[in-house]
């Protein structure tokens, strides 16, 4: 019973990080979508195109149900992280949903103890680190991580923020300037001292 309670709760959260993600291209250009808005390149294309392979591999090689899918090597990581120009909005988002339905399968079909292999971590890795539960937490994390790197890229394109459309408010761009300058204030007054 604990064991339904656990994948079906992890399950629902990383269902709820996906829609997150592809929420922040909402209403974006092709050229707000793709260009780096980090020192590293970071964009918000990139990461849902990253975040599906990362979805594809350990759902799907990890358990011996490769992605239908064709998947760059995982030791090639350059192309992941963004978009090149013959690579559509659509094409991006499409691998995303398809890797969604093959994932939840594998996750649907496994027990939390179906054992896995990760032949990217080292042959140390204890097994108990590999299983479905454990798998499940690791993807997790990871999109949780880029859905965080995407909220907070798309409130620096055009103040947008949010976890899902129903929460959005509209923008007091008066509030927001006062509330950052509070905010100032107090890191000088605290850098003086």
């Amino acid at each position: 019973m604990i064991d339904d309670f656990a994948k079906d709760n992890l399950h629902a959260r990383l269902r709820r990080d996906r829609k997150a993600l592809l929420w922040k291209l909402d209403g974006l250009s092709e050229y707000d979508a793709r260009r780096p808005l980090t020192a590293t390149g970071t964009n918000l294309l990139g990461l849902v195109k990253h975040v599906a392979t990362v979805e594809a591999r350990y759902f799907g090689e990890v358990f011996d149900r490769p992605s239908p899918e064709p998947l760059p090597r995982w030791q090639d990581s350059d192309g992941s992280h963004w978009a090149t120009e013959d690579e559509t909005r659509d094409q991006i988002i499409g691998f995303y949903r398809r890797t969604w339905e093959h994932s939840d399968a594998t996750i649907n079909e496994l027990p939390l103890d179906a054992p896995g292999h990760v032949p990217w971590w080292p042959e140390s890795t204890p097994a108990w680190h590999t299983n479905l539960f454990a798998i499940m937490v690791h993807v997790l994390g990871e999109s949780t991580r880029h859905a965080g790197h995407a909220d907070i890229l798309r409130e620096g394109l055009d103040g947008r923020t949010g976890l899902r459309p129903e929460y959005e408010e509209q923008i007091d761009e008066e509030a927001r300037a006062a509330y950052c300058a509070k905010i100032e204030q107090a890191a000088r007054a605290a850098r003086t001292n």
